[in-house]
């Protein structure tokens, strides 16, 4: 297996776009590449995944253990050719003192050589006292080469060089000077994704061929050569017993996937299918209604970025807010969040969201929340580990701008805060109906089995419902085919009315149909067809007076041809209509 992980003496040296432009480089030569990002984020793995094709998994010592880490990277990497890490921060950051959450501990744990990204603006002969103090720091931290970064021309390249060269055994890689094309675009909350920007294929090929003029990639590749093979997990004994378990009913949950809002984990996403939920897309700046399905899940992005566009499209919000108030199962982080309150405020303006949510949400100029994050469930969460009858402990992260106003005094948070900020600095999770809303953003199988337990919590509200359903219904059979009513014999279709079905209601019902039956229920039928409203008693009296003469054409009559509920009702019945307003 090759592999190896770039990092760098601090944050902002450059390793995001040298990082996604060897990806680039490489794909485009043939191989099959398998990028990782260290740590939480989601606005870089979507550019890496743009320069390989190919989904991008976080690799995170925090959320994840050693063998978490080792068994996903172990899992992604046995059918490619090259797999690529870029670090966070610098190499031998982390939160821990004794750096067993850094970039130089997930190396070492991998066995993956690194290639060290140097800003080199300002720098001569201090870049060999740095990368010497780099590799003294940990011996067993293999530096496998250097790229230097931000160059001032071929002279500044030159004696950078030279003085490595002669002070140190590390390789120069590659000599990146200063250029824009190699710039991704920033704003308030860092890069912006690559869902937002029409071209982001066309500038990750164009970083591509400028990484690929200015770095040697065969040495890259050679270097590669030296990650250290892990072994692979132990798989089921040879004859040993296979029980596999019936796959449980599949549920259709709703991801709102589009400009406003694409921060998903895809180990997530396929954790949801995997515990049998089937992915619905919809896109909340276009679709007028909500798709078919049994819950929803509303992740991260920039809602503040599409305000406007997101107010527009009040079909989809009316939809939703009418949705959580008849107990639809969602969940919602951060930006999902920030879309189910009623109003976003940003800059002075302000515009109207779902307003599914008793909250109003307030951008700010700084972060109110941002960094790793612990939890713990309190008896409010609608849903946690089965069976657990203690607090459920929770890691995450937060990165956010905004706060809530205007909650009531008695809201319902599913989260206990033990480290980070969440609403209000104490709690997290919003509780409202069927819905759990916070800011902070779980993986599933890192310290958490949130997405296990939202499909295990949507299809037990399905069953709920289906069984309401099945109490409320009865079926009638026509011809060897269950037509389903209501419990008084309504057509809960109305198309699936037929003469057959009017005889065997009535044959249900003990009622045997003569032809003046069979003409108020052609009346009825034909009255509805041209009105599209239910003909009322007065109207049926008028008609059979005339066609029946006043002795049979009166409302006692009709009462009589129809003994139970009368022509309002049975004869609506039977003639496959609906229950008249009167009768609700």
């Amino acid at each position: 297996m090759l592999g190896f992980l770039v990092s760098a003496a601090h944050k902002s040296s450059g390793k995001t776009t040298i990082t996604v432009g060897l990806c680039a480089a490489l794909s485009a030569r043939g191989l099959s590449v398998q990028p990782f990002k260290k740590g939480p984020d989601f606005i870089d793995p979507m550019w890496l995944s743009e320069a390989c094709g190919r989904a991008c998994y976080n690799l995170d010592p925090f959320l994840m253990t050693p063998g978490q880490i080792s068994a996903c990277f172990l899992r992604h990497t046995s059918e490619v050719d090259i797999s690529i890490i870029e670090g966070n921060k610098g190499l031998y950051d982390g939160l821990a003192l004794d750096g067993s959450n850094s970039n130089a501990a997930l190396a070492k744990l991998l066995g993956l050589p690194v290639v060290l990204v140097l800003d080199a603006r300002g720098m001569t002969r201090g870049i060999a006292p740095l990368i010497l103090g780099y590799q003294a720091f940990d011996r067993d931290i293999r530096i496998a080469g250097v790229i230097l970064n931000q160059l001032g021309g071929a002279r500044h390249e030159s004696k950078l060089r030279a003085v490595i060269e002669h002070y140190t055994d590390v390789p120069v890689l590659g000599a990146i000077g200063h250029d824009p094309r190699l710039a991704i675009v920033e704003r308030h909350l860092g890069l912006m994704p690559n869902h937002e920007i029409n071209d982001a294929a066309r500038r990750v090929g164009a970083m591509g061929e400028l990484i690929a003029a200015q770095v040697d990639l065969p040495q890259v590749l050679k270097l590669a050569e030296t990650a250290t093979a892990m072994p692979a997990r132990p798989g089921t004994p040879t004859g040993a017993a296979t029980v596999v378990a019936p796959p449980p009913p599949r549920v259709r949950i709703g991801l709102a996937r589009d400009s406003a809002f694409g921060f998903y984990y895809p180990d997530d996403l396929q954790a949801l299918e995997a515990a049998g939920a089937e992915i619905i897309p919809f896109n909340t700046l276009q679709d007028p209604s909500l798709p078919q399905v049994d819950g929803l899940f509303i992740g991260g992005g920039f809602p503040e970025m599409f305000m406007a566009q997101l107010q527009a499209n009040a079909a989809l919000r009316q939809d939703i807010r009418r949705a959580v108030e008849s107990g639809l199962p969602v969940y919602a982080e951060c930006g999902g969040l920030m879309y189910l309150a009623r109003t976003l405020q940003w800059k002075g303006q302000v515009y109207q969201m779902a307003g599914a949510l008793p909250a109003d949400v307030v951008m700010h100029e700084r972060p109110v929340g941002r960094g790793y994050v612990e939890l713990q469930t309190t008896p409010d969460a609608p849903w946690s580990a089965a069976g657990a009858a203690a607090p459920q402990g929770l890691r995450g992260h937060e990165f956010h701008y905004s706060s809530l106003e205007n909650l009531a005094p008695d809201q319902k948070f599913a989260y206990k805060v033990l480290r980070g900020h969440g609403v209000d600095g104490r709690h997290d999770g919003i509780v409202h109906r069927n819905v759990l809303a916070s800011y902070a953003h779980l993986r599933s199988g890192s310290g958490s089995e949130w997405a296990a337990q939202f499909v295990a919590f949507v299809r037990s509200h399905k069953e709920s419902l289906q069984q309401q359903t099945m109490a409320n219904t009865r079926t009638i059979e026509v011809h060897g085919q269950a037509i389903t009513t209501d419990v008084e014999g309504y057509l809960k279709n109305l198309d699936d009315w037929s003469e057959d079905f009017a005889r065997a209601q009535a044959q249900a019902e003990g009622l045997v149909l003569t032809d003046e039956h069979w003409q108020v229920i052609h009346f009825l039928r034909a009255y509805y067809d041209e009105h599209r409203v239910q003909a009322q008693v007065r109207a049926m009296i008028w008609h059979f007076a005339k066609a029946w003469g006043p002795a049979r054409g009166n409302n006692h009559y009709l009462h009589e041809l129809f003994p139970v509920g009368g022509p309002q009702k049975q004869g609506n019945r039977l003639a496959g209509l609906l229950k008249t307003k009167g009768e609700h």
